[in-house]
């Protein structure tokens, strides 16, 4: 396993603590198997999974036993369902959930107690639980790296704002977030992969709601901005890289570039904008223009192709 992936694991105690109140999950056997880990999918064999509901043939690490599975098991005498239970038991089993209110049948309890499996009941349609529980695993266990910017939600989409030190970025997530948007991240943002082609960022827990600007020194964004300008996390869309350009560099800048320019953060191409920074340029507002057409080339509306072939349009007329 990689160090990338030794870090990337929660214990069956977190994932109880983590999830106990939206599932309303009792733990009923087996507590000394809290310390059990479920690690990030790559390191997995291949015919096992994380969670889902009871399977013997491709077990699950976290098994539900949900109405269907209940069923079955009430319809088995006594000694095919010993049988059955004591299949549950393999080495990659971390912790067995009944769900939808279901009775747990004794000799469940009995073997989760003797081989220390975390056993815990829902009340919760099982479905529910076992979205509930990928969607959280997707999250603790995903792939993640760091960069350093300010991760901002910029007219509800996420925008990572990069450049040299110095260049203003503290100053422009400032101007922008007095605008009405929102701070997910200052100078450190965590990046993970949530999917295969979804990037999110959050912000690390010792920085949440604090923006430092030169000259003013540490902010407290939610006490001066109130709730509404913070966000705990955000989806990563686009980037924008801020670049100190001298008048001689912007005037050779092209100003019909027609291909997008792409950033790869964990293997998902994301899409760049290069904004210069120039004495009397409005960058929050080029930011939140570089968004809105942003999110029209994401509906196939190119301005920039547009203007060129209503260019050539004229002059193959004119001809």
């Amino acid at each position: 396993m990689s160090e990338s992936d030794a870090m990337r694991q929660v214990s069956i105690e977190k994932l109880f603590a983590e999830n106990q109140q939206r599932l309303g999950l009792n733990w009923l056997a087996g507590r000394q198997g809290g310390n059990r880990v479920l690690i990030g999918e790559a390191a997995l064999k291949p015919t096992i999974g994380q969670v889902g509901h009871m399977n013997f043939i491709h077990p699950f690490r976290v098994q539900l036993i949900g109405a269907a599975e209940a069923a079955y098991l009430r319809g088995l005498p006594e000694d095919a369902l010993t049988t059955s239970i004591g299949r549950l038991f393999t080495t990659e089993l971390a912790a067995i959930i009944v769900a939808n209110g279901e009775d747990v049948p004794a000799h469940l309890l009995d073997e989760c107690n003797r081989h220390h499996i975390a056993l815990m009941t829902s009340p919760q349609p099982s479905p529910h639980v076992v979205d509930v529980i990928r969607l959280y695993l997707s999250r603790v266990l995903a792939e993640s790296t760091t960069l350093h910017g300010v991760l901002l939600d910029v007219l509800e989409i996420g925008v990572l704002i990069t450049g040299a030190s110095a260049i203003g970025k503290s100053e422009l997530a400032l101007e922008l977030i007095s605008r009405g948007n929102g701070l997910v991240a200052d100078d450190i943002v965590e990046l993970y992969r949530i999917s295969p082609d979804t990037i999110e960022g959050r912000c690390p827990t010792v920085l949440k709601e604090f923006l430092e600007v030169r000259g003013i020194g540490v902010l407290n964004i939610r006490t001066i901005f109130g709730e509404t300008a913070v966000r705990p996390r955000k989806l990563l869309k686009l980037m924008v890289n801020l670049e100190d350009h001298s008048d001689e560099q912007f005037s050779e800048l092209d100003r019909l570039q027609v291909d997008a320019t792409y950033q790869e953060i964990l293997g998902v191409p994301i899409r760049k904008v290069t904004i210069p920074v120039a004495a009397g340029r409005n960058l929050a507002v080029l930011v939140e223009a570089a968004v809105r057409n942003f999110v029209l080339n994401q509906r196939g509306i190119d301005s920039t192709k547009e203007f060129i072939e209503r260019q050539q349009k004229l002059m193959e007329d004119g001809g």
